[in-house]
């Protein structure tokens, strides 16, 4: 026996212990983490490539890929917020827009992927916040929240689920049906949303959001400057003025006759009177002013044109390209046509030079526009906006009514197991893509490779977790703690693990450690897997005490001026009320003995 073989365990459990680690302290990009995992498993021969390589043909992770589409394509095309608009009509009251907007949002989300529905109800959350005078800080935990009670009413609504489903279909498990989630999914969604209208929402924090932050306290963010007659600066371009690169502010629009100017390129010539409006560090606009002769501080500004001035927020999500770059790595304002006005994380306003800011996921970002923005496929891509939400390109009537019935159709026979789901997914993106509705290009937009890299290594350190021997070591671990041999104590010390990796680190990460686990604890007690598999499934979605576990949990964070102890107050107890119903559910469906 080799010295590889002997060891092969504690490698791969050390290599676990790193990835953890990794995604933990954000060191690198989860997919990042993951693949070069199964990348070193592979290199010292604990993994084949072939293993490796056939996480690209699981069938459950084409499916995921799959519902992103199909959900693109519909929130695009098929103008929801216009139809749910309806819906709200003539509520005002608060609570009963969050029960009106539970069911629609728990609708969607058991059917469809859960992070492009919150995308496309933050905007209306703001606007009708707006409409009616309350902060849409008591509605933007719920909308997350309830995406992810949603998804667990069946076996496609949330990727966690599909995830497990495929380790299941990899080491030759049964797989889920609809009935082991309608009846917990429906339980858990129905008490949380009473949780949430009857307490959650007197516990939830209310606060102004950045938008009305910063109309109220312009000065703080904004200063204008103007070009004295005379100025040895006139008639030089922005970049020979030395108005680029500055120390801690940044030239962000002009003003010129009335008109605002947002996309201030580095060769434009500059003219008497003009207005230059800075963002940034305005403690060293004194600096700025002393060391340009011929501009002064306009004392008596009071941004009348901001009638011209477009003023949005955004969200950075997990799967942007600016994650871990900064500002002026990114070439921002030539990028997006956009400039930084302000970057606020973990509920506070940064401070420093912007251009050197580092971006990261759940950022919310407070920029001036240009005319050329909301055109821009690579914001479209990077950003989540918060304070407006996209016109959708309308498809003919009969094609959209055609596509509609199929998928109820299709989706109805999937669930009950009828058809293949894989197969009825395909069907349904085929006539999506024959009638125009879903065209290549929303194809290339769509796809997250950092996705499917980050499934592709789950599953193949999964596999090396469980082949090596190493879930067994951490199973065997689980049970001395327990310290008896009751199957039901078993299942609650894996659920509690996974929650507690799922509170900090990606749902899917925590699937790939808990699987294994639950896998050999199956086999220790020599009983079906499926009521562990269960448990660890609804453990995984139960990510509702931080904001760093789950997708739309980073995507309310910012735009709701949320702080880490608003989720915590708000969603421990909530994932409390949530365990309890699972698993007490899961021990009575499967006659789990407690003697």
């Amino acid at each position: 026996m080799s010295i590889l073989t002997t060891y092969q365990p504690w490698i791969v459990l050390g290599l676990v212990v790193v990835v953890v680690l990794s995604l933990l302290l954000k060191s690198a990009k989860p997919a990042l983490s993951f693949m070069g995992g199964a990348v070193v498993l592979v290199l010292i021969g604990i993994v084949t490539p072939e293993k490796m390589l056939s996480g690209f043909a699981n069938k459950q992770i084409a499916i995921i890929f799959i519902l992103i589409f199909i959900t693109s394509a519909l929130r695009k095309r098929f103008g929801l917020m216009e139809l749910i608009d309806r819906f709200f009509q003539g509520v005002k009251r608060p609570r009963m827009f969050i029960l009106r907007m539970s069911v629609v949002v728990a609708s969607l989300s058991s059917v469809l992927n859960n992070t492009p529905i919150v995308a496309l109800f933050i905007p209306y959350v703001q606007s009708w916040g707006k409409r009616t005078g309350i902060h849409p800080s008591k509605f933007l935990i719920p909308l997350s929240y309830i995406a992810m009670l949603g998804g667990m009413i069946t076996l496609i609504g949330t990727s966690t689920n599909l995830v497990l489903n495929g380790f299941l279909e990899q080491n030759g498990e049964p797989l889920f049906r609809i009935s082991d989630f309608l009846i917990p999914g429906l339980m858990v969604t129905l008490v949380g949303i009473v949780y949430l209208l009857v307490i959650g929402y007197r516990i939830l924090p209310d606060r102004t959001d950045l938008i009305d932050e910063f109309s109220s306290n312009r000065r703080e963010y904004l200063v204008e400057t103007k070009i004295k007659e005379g100025s040895p600066i006139v008639g030089k371009t922005i970049a020979e003025a030395g108005l680029r690169n500055l120390r801690g502010v940044f030239l962000l629009e002009i003003i010129r006759q009335g008109k605002i100017i947002s996309s201030v390129e580095p060769n434009m010539v500059l003219m008497e009177k003009d207005s230059l409006v800075f963002a940034g560090n305005l403690e060293t606009i004194v600096d700025l002013v002393d060391g340009q002769q011929g501009l002064y501080v306009n004392e008596h500004t009071n941004f009348e044109q901001d009638d011209q001035r477009q003023i949005i927020e955004a969200v950075i999500p997990s799967n942007s390209e600016m994650n871990g770059k900064s500002v002026r790595d990114l070439n921002f304002r030539n990028r997006y046509d956009a400039g930084i006005i302000a970057i606020h994380r973990n509920g506070e306003r940064l401070s420093g030079k912007i251009g050197d800011m580092r971006v990261q996921s759940g950022d919310l970002l407070l920029l001036a526009v240009g005319q050329r923005f909301n055109e821009n496929e690579k914001a479209r891509r990077d950003l989540y906006l918060v304070t407006q939400h996209r016109e959708y390109e309308p498809r003919p009537l009969l094609p959209r009514v055609a596509v509609v019935i199929t998928a109820i159709i299709l989706i109805i026979f999937g669930l009950l197991g009828t058809i293949d789901l894989f197969i009825a997914a395909m069907v349904l993106l085929g006539m999506m893509g024959i009638t125009g509705i879903l065209t290549l290009k929303d194809l290339r937009e769509e796809m997250d490779f950092n996705l499917l890299l980050l499934l592709v290594g789950a599953l193949a350190l999964g596999e090396a977790f469980l082949s090596s021997g190493a879930s067994e070591i951490v199973g065997n671990s689980i049970m001395s703690l327990i310290g008896t041999d009751m199957l039901w104590q078993g299942i609650l010390g894996l659920y509690v693990l996974t929650f507690v990796l799922t509170s900090f680190i990606s749902n899917a990460a925590a699937v790939a450690i808990a699987f294994p686990i639950a896998f050999s604890l199956s086999h220790h007690y020599g009983v079906s897997g499926m009521p562990i598999y269960l448990a660890i499934a609804f453990a995984a979605s139960c990510a509702f005490a931080t904001p760093i576990g789950y997708q739309t949990n980073i995507m309310v964070y910012g735009p709701g001026r949320y702080r880490f102890v608003d989720f915590v107050k708000v969603g421990l107890p909530l994932s409390v009320i949530y365990s309890v119903l699972a698993l007490g559910y899961i021990f009575w469906a499967f006659n789990i003995p407690f003697s």
